[in-house]
């Protein structure tokens, strides 16, 4: 049961969305922004940084709906997914994302983790500044949204099924589709 009472039957942060349409806009096209619009890093690999930081941060709902997105974007395959959580370095991911993924383990813990050698790294497997700016700034916001989400205790799922679909919607048509802003009252 959330810590407060949001008035609705939505789980993770499209219940906290719809309890506070306010900040429903922002915060979805911040999320627009980061995770869908053109970018050096696949729509997938940026939801798998989400999905990461959202496993790190134990945070059920953004890391089940965020890792069916990326399994969406990777041929509807969770395989990578329970890859990169069991061990980064195996994963069948390129040597670059590895690297963007342990900026990603550093930042979880704060921004002063993530050190010089972190950054040389991910550029000596071939990431550029953008990638690296992108990455951090992906789970910069995932640690808010996670924190967001656990901090007012709002309740998901537990089994991955509810997800599957939402990962699809979110994959194939982002975080700004109409049906979203029809339900929290999001006008153009």
């Amino acid at each position: 049961m959330a810590h407060i009472s949001l008035e609705n039957e939505l789980p993770g942060i499209r219940g906290l969305l719809a309890f506070r349409k306010q900040v429903a806009k922002p915060m979805l096209e911040l999320a627009d922004a980061i995770l869908q619009a053109p970018s050096d890093l696949s729509k997938g690999d940026r939801e798998l940084i989400g999905a990461y930081m959202s496993h790190l941060n134990k945070c059920n709902f953004c890391h089940q709906s965020h890792a069916a997105a990326a399994a969406h974007h990777y041929g509807d395959s969770f395989e990578i997914i329970k890859a990169v959580k069991e061990n980064i370095d195996t994963a069948p991911i390129s040597d670059k994302l590895k690297a963007l993924l342990n900026i990603t383990a550093h930042l979880q813990k704060g921004g002063k983790y993530v050190t010089e050698k972190d950054i040389a790294d991910a550029r000596m497997h071939g990431a550029t500044d953008i990638e690296i700016h992108d990455t951090i700034l992906i789970g910069a916001v995932f640690c808010m949204f996670n924190r967001y989400v656990d901090g007012l205790n709002t309740w998901s799922p537990l089994e991955e099924e509810p997800y599957i679909e939402m990962g699809k919607r979110m994959a194939d048509q982002g975080y700004m589709r109409d049906e979203t802003k029809k339900l929290f009252g999001i006008k153009d």
